[in-house]
C-alpha cells in the first residue's frame, strides 16, 4: 500500500479501537482491497504519532473482526470474505473468524460436528413423542430438572474407571456452555485462567467476554508441560485451567498418565481448579484414566452429543465436585438464560434408550472410512490422526505457511483452519500447521475430492496459489 494513512478525526473509545474501526470503515469502502497489505506496525506507528503496541492492538482486534489475517515475518493482509458475499458470514469480533455458513459451492472442512449417519429420522422420532408427551413443558421455561436428566449425564460422561454419580451432574445447553458456566461460576473478573498456546480456543475468547484473563502453557510431542504448568501457577495465580487430555483439538496428542498425576498435584498444591474437555475422548478406546480420577476434589469433566451423536441437540453435562454443582448450574443459567425442556428431554431420551451410543458407533465406522481416505491420499506427508477421531492435524511443507495454505484451500472450494484458529492467546509459537474436519461433507466422495485438493496443493507448492488471481 501507498500513500493511505488511516483517518482518526472521529470516533470514540481508545485509541486502537479507533484505528481498527478507521481501517475497518476504508475496507468496507474498498478503499483498502482484498489481499492488500497492511503497513508495517512500526511504520505506521511513526506515520500517525502512536506506539508500535497501539498498533499490534488494533491488527489484532482486525484480526479477531475476520478483516485481516497476519504471520510472523509475512505481515498482514485484508482477507477477502466480506466482499465476496453481501451477507455478514462471520462470527463477532471475539469469537473469531470462522465462516458461519459455508459458501456456495465449498466444502466444509472446518467443522467436526457428528457426521450425518441418518441419525435425523431417530431424532425425528424422539422428538416427536416428546411433544406429545410434555406439551405443557415444552410451552414454558424449565423450572424443575427431572432426575433422569441427571441420570443421563452419568451414563454418558462415563468412561474407564471414571463413574460420575448423577448428583455431580450439572445438565447444559451443549459442553461450550457447560465450560463458560463453570468458568463464571469459580472465577470472578481480572482471574487468570490457563490454556495450551494450542486448544479450543473459543473457550479463551469467551473467557475474556466475561472479563477472565488468559495465561499460556506450553506443550510438547507429548502434550501439556507440567513444568511450564507449575511455571505458570506460581507466577501468574490463576484459578482455573482448561485442558483437553484425550485426543486434545487440534494437536490430538493424548496425555499420559504420568503427566495426569503431575498436573494433579500441581494443581492441588496451587489450588486450581481442572476442567476437563473428554468431548474428544469419548470417541476414543484410549484407556488412560481422567484426570478427575486423579484429582477428584478440584476436577471438572465436560462432555456432549456434538462430535458422537448430533450437535444439533446442544446436548451436554459436567460432572463436578458436588460443592460446585449449584453455582455452575445457576451460572450456566444466567449465561444461556435457560436449558430448553425440548431439547434436555431429547439427549437425555437418546442416551437413556441406548440409541445416543448406537448412533455413536454408526458416527465412529464413518469417520474410520474417512480417515481411512486421507491415510491413502496424504501417505508421505507429515500429518496426525487418530482412530475415530474426526479431524486432521497436518503439518506444511516449506515454504506453505498456516494461513496462506488456508486460503490456497478455499481458493480452490475446501475451507479448513489455520493454527490462528487454535491459539487461546497471542503466542510467538509457529506451528506451519492447519486441521481439518473429515465429519462434515454429506458423503465419502466429497471427502476424498477435497483431501484431493489439499494432497495437489501439498505437491505443487506455492506455485500451485496466486493470492491475487
Amino acid at each position: 500500500m501507498t500513500n493511505w494513512l488511516p483517518n482518526l478525526a472521529s470516533g470514540s473509545g481508545p485509541f486502537y479501537q479507533r484505528l481498527a474501526d478507521s481501517i475497518e470503515s476504508d475496507i468496507d469502502k474498498g478503499v483498502i482491497d482484498a489481499g492488500a497489505k497492511l503497513p508495517p506496525q512500526r511504520d505506521l506507528a511513526y506515520d500517525i504519532g502512536t506506539t508500535v503496541g497501539t498498533v499490534g492492538r488494533a491488527y489484532q482486534l482486525l484480526r479477531e473482526r475476520g478483516l485481516v489475517s497476519g504471520e510472523v515475518g509475512r505481515g498482514t493482509y485484508v482477507l477477502a470474505q466480506r466482499a465476496e458475499s453481501p451477507k455478514p458470514e462471520l462470527e463477532s469480533a471475539a469469537l473469531g473468524t470462522r465462516l458461519i455458513d459455508a459458501p456456495s459451492g465449498k466444502l466444509r472442512f472446518d467443522s467436526t460436528a457428528a457426521p450425518d449417519v441418518g441419525q435425523g429420522a431417530i431424532i425425528a422420532e424422539v422428538l416427536a413423542r416428546t411433544a406429545e408427551e410434555h406439551p405443557h413443558d415444552i410451552s414454558s421455561y424449565t423450572r424443575d430438572f427431572p432426575e433422569r436428566w441427571f441420570e443421563a449425564g452419568s451414563r454418558w460422561l462415563k468412561r474407564n474407571s471414571f463413574h460420575p454419580s448423577p448428583d455431580s451432574i450439572v445438565p447444559t445447553l451443549g459442553t461450550h456452555a457447560a465450560v463458560i458456566a463453570a468458568i463464571a461460576a469459580l472465577t470472578t473478573p481480572g482471574d487468570t485462567i490457563v490454556f495450551e498456546h494450542l486448544t479450543y480456543s473459543q473457550i479463551s475468547r469467551s473467557a475474556g467476554l466475561i472479563g477472565r484473563r488468559t495465561a499460556l502453557v506450553s506443550a510438547d510431542d507429548e502434550g501439556l508441560d507440567p513444568d511450564d504448568f507449575e511455571r505458570v501457577c506460581a507466577q501468574k495465580h490463576p484459578k482455573v485451567m482448561f485442558v483437553m487430555p484425550t485426543a486434545k483439538n487440534p494437536t490430538l496428542v493424548t496425555l499420559s498418565a504420568e503427566r495426569r498425576q503431575a498436573i494433579a498435584r500441581i494443581a492441588r498444591e496451587y489450588n486450581v481448579v481442572l476442567i476437563e474437555d473428554d468431548l474428544y475422548g469419548e470417541l476414543t478406546d484410549d484407556p488412560t484414566p481422567l484426570l478427575a480420577e486423579y484429582a477428584p476434589e478440584r476436577t471438572i469433566v465436560a462432555g456432549g452429543l456434538s462430535k458422537s451423536v448430533a450437535a444439533g441437540v446442544r446436548g451436554g453435562w459436567l460432572s463436578c465436585p458436588p460443592a460446585y454443582r449449584h453455582r455452575i448450574r445457576v451460572a450456566h443459567k444466567m449465561m444461556t438464560g435457560g436449558l430448553p425442556f425440548l431439547l434436555a428431554e431429547v439427549g437425555t431420551r437418546l442416551v437413556m434408550s441406548g440409541q445416543a451410543s448406537d448412533i455413536r458407533k454408526r458416527c465412529i465406522a464413518e469417520i474410520q472410512a474417512r480417515l481411512h481416505v486421507v491415510r491413502e491420499t496424504l501417505a508421505g506427508f507429515d500429518f496426525k490422526a487418530r482412530d475415530n477421531v474426526p479431524f486432521v492435524w497436518l503439518t506444511l511443507p516449506d515454504p506453505w505457511l498456516s494461513g496462506t495454505f488456508k486460503n490456497a484451500c478455499l481458493a480452490q472450494g475446501v475451507l479448513i483452519d489455520d493454527e490462528d484458529e487454535f491459539k487461546a492467546g497471542r503466542s510467538e509459537q509457529v506451528f506451519h500447521s492447519v486441521r481439518f474436519g473429515v465429519s462434515q461433507p454429506r458423503q465419502s466422495k466429497e471427502v476424498a475430492g477435497g483431501v484431493a485438493v489439499i494432497r495437489r496443493l501439498l505437491d505443487e507448492g506455492r506455485a500451485g496459489y496466486d493470492s491475487f488471481s
